[in-house]
């Protein structure tokens, strides 16, 4: 990894952006309507990176994403993330999140068992809530109780988590008011 940047790129649900320091990638942003308020948003997270061409890694990770939101099976665990500044209780859900696989989920009490705590999935939502690496951390895949589709701070919310699992062939239930 290199001194810390940021570039945009095109995908099937629009611009995402990413940004990437000496640890690893520092974050990754879902399409925030038009490119310009992706940019605006990776510059307010990340004052100190300059817009940039990838190095090979982040390259390769931005390859990874498109390449997932285009419908094919990938993983993206071969993608090294800068967990600085990320509270622990998060790093254990976000490493748990990462281990679903592209087309299954998991709902916030599965992933409060598999952390030894049950009765926080409340908290595990809002650790998912806070992740700084939407997609790579497929917080997208993590649903509510009951296997609704829950909430997702994205633009466009619920829609846009379900379509990103549409996506990944994930069986989805419809929007239940």
């Amino acid at each position: 990894m290199s001194a810390l940047g940021y570039t945009l790129f095109d995908t099937a649900i629009g611009h995402c952006g990413i940004a990437w320091g000496e640890y690893g990638v520092s974050g990754v942003s879902l399409p925030d309507g038009a490119p310009a308020t992706t940019r605006a948003r990776l510059r307010a997270a990340f004052p100190d990176a300059t817009e940039s061409t990838p190095p090979a890694d982040v390259q390769a990770a931005i390859d990874e994403i498109v390449a997932l939101l285009r419908g094919e099976r990938r993983d993206l665990l071969g993608i090294v993330l800068d967990y600085q500044g990320v509270p622990e209780f998060n790093r254990r859900v976000y490493e748990i999140a990462r281990s679903i696989p592209p087309g299954r989920t998991l709902t916030y009490g599965d992933i409060a068992h598999r952390l030894g705590m049950p009765g926080s999935a409340q908290a595990v939502g809002q650790a998912l809530g806070h992740n700084p690496f939407p997609i790579v951390v497929p917080c997208h895949r993590v649903l509510a109780a009951g296997r609704k589709m829950g909430g997702f701070s994205a633009r466009g919310g619920v829609e846009t988590k379900r379509q990103m699992l549409i996506i990944e062939g994930a069986n989805v239930q419809p929007t239940l008011f």
